[in-house]
């Protein structure tokens, strides 16, 4: 099929090689370079990055809703769009344009997890599953009727850097089946039931309460990690912590019960990836050598 790609971060890599292997790709459409390092250059996202290594034309404009990027994108003639993670809104003439529609591919079991960081909130909130869905877009946040999906459990150790990396490669799979289904596919319309948003992370969920629950913690270390990480201050000093899975034990709330288990509210945790600022992330003995814990974490 003649697809035109619409995606932004590492997420949507896979599946742009994905399709590449096996469609006509007749653009790639990503967000512009953004200014990144000590230097701040102008950086280009990964999928442009990754669509200039398979020798694929790149175009990021600034916005969708002029009449000249609309006629551009028309003139392509695709007969699909595939969007994943794109990071623009695509107006009514863009989603009208291809032939047989715009495909996304949505990192949550729809309706639960539409918006911005539905990985993210399906750990955060103790979801056993979550999956993909090939929907079809309408001009709704993530409302459109279901193509596919695919459900798969959340580990209970899983961060969201896991989870993200397993279900990039999950979509990427399951668009190709997709394309290949697309004419005997029935649309499913979403349940009015069940919906769920799943708001952006802001950087004030981060810091670590430990008088709330064992459970409550463990799930916000692990679905904030890589970014922006959960912390909390050792020695004056702020800690991200990375990977953490549930332990037993109990004292008083930050109390520190031996090597990096911690006390909560309610149980512990076990802490088995920290960051210093400025060190790279170190699984607990390391970490340990470097920096002795006090009785109590703040």
């Amino acid at each position: 099929m003649k697809v035109v790609f619409m995606g932004t971060p590492d997420f949507s890599v896979p599946v742009l090689r994905a399709l590449a292997a096996q469609h006509e790709i007749l653009c790639v459409y990503c967000q512009p370079p953004r200014p990144a390092g000590r230097g701040k250059k102008d950086r280009p996202s990964p999928v442009q990055v990754a669509a200039e290594d398979l020798g694929l034309p790149v175009r990021y404009p600034v916005s969708l809703r002029s009449e000249e990027a609309q006629h551009d994108f028309a003139a392509l003639q695709p007969d699909v769009a595939v969007v994943v993670a794109y990071g623009l809104i695509l107006p009514q003439p863009i989603l009208d344009a291809p032939h047989r529609g715009c495909l996304n591919i949505h990192a949550s079991l729809l309706p639960r997890w539409r918006g911005a960081a539905p990985i993210h909130r399906a750990i955060l909130s103790g979801d056993a599953e979550t999956g993909i869905c090939i929907m079809q877009m309408d001009a709704g946040l993530d409302t459109g009727p279901v193509l596919l999906r695919a459900a798969t459990p959340i580990g209970t150790e899983e961060t969201t850097a896991d989870l993200h990396d397993r279900l990039s490669s999950m979509g990427a799979a399951l668009i190709l089946t997709a394309l290949a289904r697309l004419p005997d596919l029935v649309p499913e319309p979403q349940s009015k039931e069940g919906v769920t948003y799943a708001a952006k992370i802001d950087k004030a969920e981060a810091r670590i309460d430990w008088s709330r629950s064992a459970a409550e913690i463990d799930r916000q270390i692990r679905g904030l990690s890589p970014f922006p990480g959960a912390w909390c201050e050792v020695a004056g000093e702020r800690v991200k912590l990375l990977r953490s899975r549930l332990a037993t034990g109990q004292g008083k709330p930050g109390a520190v019960l031996h090597d990096m288990t911690v006390a909560c509210g309610d149980g512990a945790v076990e802490i088995t990836l920290a960051q210093r600022e400025g060190k790279r992330p170190m699984e607990p003995a390391e970490f340990l050598r470097g920096l002795r814990l006090p009785a109590k974490l703040d």
